[in-house]
């Protein structure tokens, strides 16, 4: 029976290394596959690995519709046996609905890959859906680590270096490195104290480079 699975945790988990991982043992069996992302930060049509690998892909616009595409394919002649979906937790409630549907009604497995919660640690609606409708979950066993040494489980957002809680959920952007120097939108994961102190890297390098404060009094 096929089934649809949902593998999730924070930036920096390798979720996307597991979904080149999963199409590449599922192929080497002679298994046909289709692989779906979106807003990659390699750009658009593209699944990309943070240790290099990169894999055609069809983009999912908000628009998109997985039910319509699959029967289309099939009725073509195509044959699919599985669905590698990464950063699935921009797809819409809709279109994990129509992931679920391929599943139950083609008996074609889905693949999903997406972390759970936004940088103001809010469910992301397709995270949200795929929870609720996932046959199985799998939490990533490679813990990404908050700068503190702490496993990391908020993901947060820096503009300009400075962490944000507000604005647009969908803005591309990629993991600072701890020594370079801040992009104007980029990503960091942290422990969950560290985000509610709003206590990212560079702000803690900053704190601890600063001069002791003058003994008065």
């Amino acid at each position: 029976m096929a089934e649809l699975h949902f593998f999730t945790g924070t930036m920096d988990s390798g979720k996307s290394t597991l979904a080149l991982q999963t199409n590449h043992n599922h192929a080497a069996r002679g298994r046909v596959g289709r692989i779906f992302t979106t807003h990659d930060r390699a750009g658009e049509a593209t699944l990309s690995s943070r240790l290099g690998l990169t894999l055609e892909a069809t983009e999912v616009a908000s628009d998109f519709d997985f039910w319509n595409y699959v029967v289309r394919s099939l009725t073509a002649g195509s044959r699919i046996d599985y669905m590698i979906c990464d950063e699935a937790q921009f797809y819409t409630r809709e279109q994990i609905d129509q992931l679920a549907k391929v599943v139950d009604e083609l008996q074609i497995d889905v693949f999903a890959f997406g972390i759970l919660t936004d940088f103001r640690s809010n469910l992301f609606a397709g995270s949200a859906r795929l929870v609720e409708l996932a046959d199985r979950m799998n939490v990533l066993q490679v813990e990404a680590l908050c700068w503190c040494g702490k496993r990391a489980t908020h993901n947060a957002r820096t503009e300009n270096g400075v962490m944000v809680v507000e604005g647009d959920v969908i803005v591309v952007g990629d993991v600072d490195e701890m020594d370079a120097v801040p992009a104007d939108v980029a990503y960091e994961v942290l422990c969950r104290q560290h985000h509610r102190r709003r206590l990212t890297a560079a702000r803690a390098k900053a704190v601890s480079l600063a001069p002791e404060p003058l003994p008065f009094g």
